[in-house]
């Protein structure tokens, strides 16, 4: 009995500080979209040119995926998530003295890259120290990225009108980074690793199911990235205050949260993940018909309808992924060229939603490309029978 304990408290110990890490992936972002109208009202910012506010970041964490891994073997798991909250909480603290588009873009840039050396190293993580509740602990992860969006864009606009300062809105997400700093720190124990057998490193360029899988995540998250980005706006325009439009940004992440959690952990029964990913990608598609054919009567159904959608299929594409490789590394590999690729790809979807935005004078059209993109998904569910795996990665 004693034995159990002593391996299940570290076991508890690091997942908890893996979530209180997580909570820090997405605020950087999340914090911007409410607050977008008063920070334009300071500093000149087309639709377009903000748009580079999260698809930059995006792009830095899909180009940051292809070296983290490298690094974090290089440093160790532990110093490398300590490099990374430092950068995150630099880049975030430095919002309190920006004076200049430049300046906001280069800060979100940052924050980008030290996000990137996380989530390179968590899938690899999480499957070696918790081999026997991969999707669970996955499910956790991935639900703890979302709450600390929904966290930052429910607050943001608080903050603001509280201290009279968009820059103190987007810096005092600093404050989180600290927190998880001085939790990871604390509990070093957890972090003790039999030494790795030298491996040879990966090639999953030449793979097509890892392209095929890339994609299916790119497209899911730019989905995510779209929505993150320019759903508040969008409601500001109909005429919502900023608050509002960020408590309701706030709700969607929320419903995203409890799919992270469920979600995961239904599926964690089986294998066979294609009809958890269908229903996902079906409830993302009614969400998307909603904020466009009916995006003032029923408002808090669609953004219900589309965090449930997002919200499982984030962590689910993950998943399926890692389901594809046994060995931790080698799935560690598989999922940093998975999330660089995606992470390429959806960095695209708000600049080309802004785009839209700025030429045709609506965000409908964003959304009915959004809609067709998930349709398309939806025909790419069907090849992944778990039966084949080993056949399309050897």
């Amino acid at each position: 009995m004693e034995n159990v304990r002593a391996t299940t408290r570290p076991a508890f110990l690091l997942m908890l500080s893996i979530i209180l890490v997580a909570l820090n992936l997405r605020p950087s972002m999340a914090a911007i979209g409410p607050l977008l109208s008063a920070i334009r009202l300071d500093i000149p910012l087309s639709f377009s040119l903000a748009a580079l506010l999260t698809m930059l970041p995006v792009m830095a964490m899909g180009l940051a995926m292809f070296f983290g891994l490298a690094i974090s073997q290089r440093l160790g798991e532990h110093r490398t998530v300590v490099l990374s909250l430092l950068i995150v909480a630099i880049a975030t603290v430095s919002r309190l003295f920006l004076d200049s588009a430049a300046e906001l873009i280069f800060s979100a840039v940052l924050a980008g890259i030290g996000i990137a050396l996380i989530q390179a190293l968590m899938p690899a993580l999480i499957k070696s120290r918790f081999s026997d509740n991969v999707a669970l602990c996955m499910g956790l992860y991935v639900t703890s990225i979302m709450a600390g969006a929904a966290i930052a864009a429910s607050f943001a606009p608080v903050v603001m009108n509280r201290t009279g300062s968009w820059r103190v809105g987007l810096a005092i997400w600093a404050t989180l980074a600290v927190i998880a700093l001085l939790f990871w720190c604390a509990q070093r124990v957890g972090m003790s690793t039999p030494p790795a057998k030298p491996t040879t490193k990966e090639n999953f360029f030449t793979n097509s199911r890892a392209w095929l899988l890339a994609l299916f995540f790119g497209l899911g998250t730019a989905s995510y990235t779209c929505v993150l980005a320019w759903l508040a706006p969008y409601y500001v325009e109909k005429g919502w205050s900023e608050q509002n439009a960020g408590l309701l940004l706030g709700f969607l992440t929320a419903m995203e949260v409890l799919s992270g959690l469920l979600t995961p952990a239904i599926a964690n029964r089986s294998r066979e993940r294609r009809w958890v990913l269908a229903v996902l990608l079906v409830l993302i598609i009614a969400g998307f018909f909603g904020l466009i054919l009916s995006p003032q009567s029923l408002s808090l159904l669609w953004p219900c309808l589309l965090g449930l959608g997002i919200g499982g299929l984030f962590p689910m594409s993950l998943i399926v992924a890692l389901d594809h490789l046994d060995e931790p590394r080698r799935a560690g590999g598989l999922t940093a060229f998975v999330q660089g690729i995606g992470y390429l790809i959806a960095g695209l979807s708000p600049l080309i939603a802004g785009v839209i935005r700025d030429q045709l004078g609506s965000f409908e059209w964003a959304w009915w490309s959004l809609t067709g993109v998930m349709a398309l998904m939806l025909m790419m569910v069907v090849r992944f029978n778990p039966r084949h795996y080993a056949r399309h990665i050897h």
